[in-house]
């Protein structure tokens, strides 16, 4: 039985951010996104930020900021894969599958779930989790968001909505 106290988790994609952000020429402030959506009507439980990684080493101060401010840190070391089509090679790190089973197994923690992706893979997961009567909010940005994932979700937020409250502002 879920409560009626609104719990809320954060899945961050972080790949998948990265290339949204780097599109949208602005860069999210962490702190400020778990700040945003941490709000009196919705109590912030969990927050999960996953990224693939060149090497063990890779991004350490970042993941290391990542985890003093709260969030659960899951990383993959990036695969190297040859492309035929432009005869080069490419990495990629797709931790679609971490983050599903995260939401999963976390599911009588929370009753709203934040996903930063655009990615059309979360579909199904996020049918299922809404058949559970789980708030589901969706942020990515245009031409990043695939429009069977806008279908599935029940809010959309673009990035560039919400600009000036979770923006990395240099000091």
């Amino acid at each position: 039985m879920k409560s009626s106290m609104n719990r809320l988790s954060i899945f961050v994609d972080g790949n998948n951010m990265f290339y949204a952000q780097q599109k949208n020429g602005w860069f999210f402030d962490p702190r400020r996104v778990l700040e945003y959506f941490n709000k009196p009507e919705a109590k912030l439980i969990n927050a999960f930020w996953y990224t693939g990684l060149k090497d063990p080493q890779d991004q350490r101060g970042f993941r290391d900021a990542l985890i003093s401010l709260g969030y659960t840190v899951r990383t993959k070391i990036l695969k190297e894969y040859y492309d035929d089509v432009s005869g080069r090679y490419s990495q990629k790190a797709n931790l679609d599958i971490e983050i599903v089973v995260d939401m999963f197994n976390t599911v009588d923690q929370y009753d709203q779930v934040v996903l930063f992706s655009g990615d059309g893979d979360f579909e199904r997961a996020i049918e299922l989790l809404r058949s559970k009567n789980t708030h589901i909010t969706v942020v990515s940005t245009e031409g990043m968001i695939a429009r069977e994932l806008r279908n599935a979700t029940d809010q959309y937020v673009d990035l560039n909505d919400i600009r000036d409250q979770i923006e990395k502002v240099e000091y």
